[in-house]
């Protein structure tokens, strides 16, 4: 239609007819339809600027066009603006009609009179009726607004609106049970999703939104977010099964004679929401512990959102987990005898334990094949965290954004004063700086870009490593070490990723300046509550409050944390032979933490010592007991030391983790 017309947004500058501006609205309808959002909203503001003299109901669709426009690339304010606009809109054309309606009846004849009363009352119903369905859409459309403005305040209030005039009605109870999500109460939202009754909606085709699709999607959304993983990812699989039904339903045609789409409205083009759903999926997949699910439907999503720099590392973090096999004592947090005897060998005085490894524990990632082909591998992981860096804004930008705007978007008290800006609707605004768009999840705000930065970059470092690139991991520790708003956890993560990728660089005395113990004063992951994602009936990654848990593996205080630091540190002492140091760091270690949270690289360290003191029996006593000894002052004579492994019999306990 647009070059059919050669027409172009540009040329909107000039609207003084009525034919133009309504070809210029279907343009933007044809481009909100084909969810090319930027160009509608460009069409859009232009026509708002001559609003006046359109007619009533005119500006009333552009007026509401804009508000769906800016509630969909996540632009709260400039939707609240126009609301306030819509509302006088409303009350001057209620006023307008009263007048109308008693001239008319002062001017009528007589013989008319009864006619044009009929006339007269049949318009004032159908303008009432008018009317009161723009009052429900308005708060409808406001109870959105500040929902992804997350003011609980005026939310609650305008629902209580809605319920009012809009009664029990799908949307209605939709509105209420996200609210009640975004609140943590997750019972009452299901609850209230429940309650909803879905086969009086009209359907996709009159509608352009498939009710039963989102009623799934938001029960997964919701039972992700109480931690009941399996249960969402099965909420999540019936709602794509839906909107595979719905989309079959839609792109039949007329028996396959016709083209696609052929006779169906325009809005039933969104009704397929195929791409969120899987994003959902992948999400969730990931968290039940199933990367390579969670990679497929990752890599069918990114083919839409390829801009979104937080899905670019979700992909990462499947290819981490699926290539980081995982062991018993990696998801337990325990010690584990099998990662650190590989066999025993020989009989009798001649038995020989033979210990695992560590090195040939690495696996080769790539045999021949290129690195872009998207498959969950290390290779792929470290091409998608390039994308993600490369796609977030650079730090120059980030620094000169007004910090101000971000606090009004965050207050519930700025809602009102930021309506009455004149700037609201023109564009110009700083709105634009005050996010990154990220769809099909919530947009990413200063803080959680920066968030995001120092995440993507402490998996760069630990790809690098894994890779073997020391050089690349080294760079990105260090980026991740210099950032001003590093979380606590992740500032412990890029000191042991730079420590370790300087010892294989041959650099100790600096890994060991890494090291201290000291460097650790914080090991929370620092997330704030604006940056987890919040779901939605359009696929936004679900809330994870009591779902999401800390892993076993990873230290749960500065005090363990500090112990692994000591357990680190001793190897790079023994490295440079500084033995004495290095069994010194390690037994202080030993006595910060539980036996049970001893890693078994510690004890293999032990081991290594006891060895190369000559303590041979002590370093079998360690292997047997699977536990950190003190050392013994006295070197074992060779003649006892015969005497001590000549009937050495191995453990029941010991026994049981081999069979395991």
């Amino acid at each position: 239609m647009k070059n059919q017309v050669h027409t172009s947004a540009e040329d909107v500058d000039g609207l003084d007819d009525v034919e133009n501006s309504l070809l210029y609205y279907n343009q933007a309808i044809i481009h909100y339809h084909m969810r090319q959002y930027s160009e509608a909203i460009l069409i859009g503001e232009r026509l708002y600027q001559f609003l006046e003299p359109f007619e009533e109901k005119f500006a009333q669709a552009v007026c509401f066009l804009l508000v769906d426009l800016y509630l969909l690339t996540f632009q709260p304010e400039k939707a609240l603006h126009l609301l306030a606009v819509l509302d006088k809109l409303s009350v001057q054309g209620s006023n307008k009609n009263g007048k109308g309606e008693v001239l008319q009846c002062t001017t009528a004849s007589l013989k008319k009179n009864n006619s044009s009363n009929k006339e007269g009352a049949n318009q004032k119903a159908e303008f009432a009726a008018m009317i009161e369905a723009a009052k429900s859409k308005m708060h409808q459309y406001k109870v959105r607004a500040y929902i992804q403005m997350k003011s609980s305040k005026a939310c609650k209030r305008e629902i209580k609106s809605v319920m009012n005039t809009a009664g029990n009605s799908s949307p209605s109870l939709f509105l209420k049970s996200n609210f009640e999500y975004l609140r943590g109460n997750y019972r009452k939202a299901v609850k209230l999703l429940n309650s909803s009754n879905i086969a009086e909606h009209p359907g996709p085709i009159k509608t352009g939104e498939c009710v039963r699709c989102m009623f799934w999607n938001n029960l997964g959304c919701i039972h992700f977010a109480m931690g009941k993983h399996n249960l969402g990812i099965f909420y999540f699989k019936k709602a794509l099964q839906e909107n595979d039904h719905t989309c079959a339903q839609l792109g039949d045609g007329n028996n396959g004679q016709s083209k696609k789409f052929t006779g169906i409205p325009m809005c039933a083009l969104l009704a397929n929401k195929r791409y969120e759903l899987l994003y959902n999926c992948g999400i969730q997949l990931l968290h039940i512990g199933r990367p390579l699910a969670a990679f497929e439907c990752l890599m069918e999503a990114v083919q839409v959102y390829h801009s979104n720099p937080r899905l670019w590392l979700r992909l990462a973090e499947c290819c981490i987990a699926a290539n980081k096999g995982g062991s018993e004592q990696e998801n337990k947090g325990l010690p584990c005898k099998k990662g650190i005897v590989q066999s025993i060998v020989g009989q009798g005085y001649h038995r020989k334990i033979v210990l695992a490894s560590q090195s040939t524990q690495n696996t080769i990632y790539s045999e021949g094949q290129s690195a872009a082909i998207p498959v969950a591998s290390m290779e792929f992981a470290a091409i998608c965290l390039r994308n993600a860096l490369l796609l977030l804004p650079e730090h120059q930008q980030q620094d000169t954004k007004t910090e101000n705007g971000s606090k009004s978007f965050s207050q519930s008290g700025s809602t009102e004063s930021g309506s009455e800006n004149s700037d609201a609707c023109s564009g110009k605004g700083q709105d634009a700086d005050k996010f990154l768009s990220a769809a099909p999840s919530s947009p990413l705000r200063k803080q959680e870009v920066e968030n995001l930065r120092c995440s993507i970059l402490a998996c760069s470092a630990y790809v690098a490593l894994a890779l073997g690139d020391n050089l690349m991991a080294l760079n990105h520790a260090e980026k991740l070490l210099h950032q001003t708003k590093v979380s606590g956890s992740l500032k412990f993560l890029g000191h042991l990723y730079a420590a370790e990728a300087l010892i294989s660089l041959d650099r100790i005395s600096d890994a060991i300046a890494h090291l201290n113990p000291e460097n650790v004063s914080d090991v929370s992951m620092g997330v704030l509550s604006s940056e987890q994602d919040q779901g939605s009936e359009k696929g936004d990654e679900p809330v994870e409050s009591s779902g999401k848990q800390t892993p076993l593996c990873y230290p749960s205080s500065v005090t363990s944390a500090r112990a692994m630091m000591l357990f680190n540190l001793g190897s790079a002492y023994c490295l440079r032979s500084e033995y004495d140091k290095a069994r010194k760091c390690l037994h202080q270690a030993a006595s910060m933490v539980n036996t049970k949270e001893i890693p078994p690289e510690a004890i293999l360290l032990g081991v290594y010592l006891e060895l190369q003191n000559g303590n041979t029996q002590l370093a079998l006593q360690i292997i047997k007991r699977n536990q950190l000894l003190p050392t013994a002052v006295q070197r074992v004579s060779p003649d006892s030391r015969k005497k001590q492994v000549q009937p050495f019999q191995l453990p029941s306990s010991f026994t049981q983790v081999q069979r395991k």
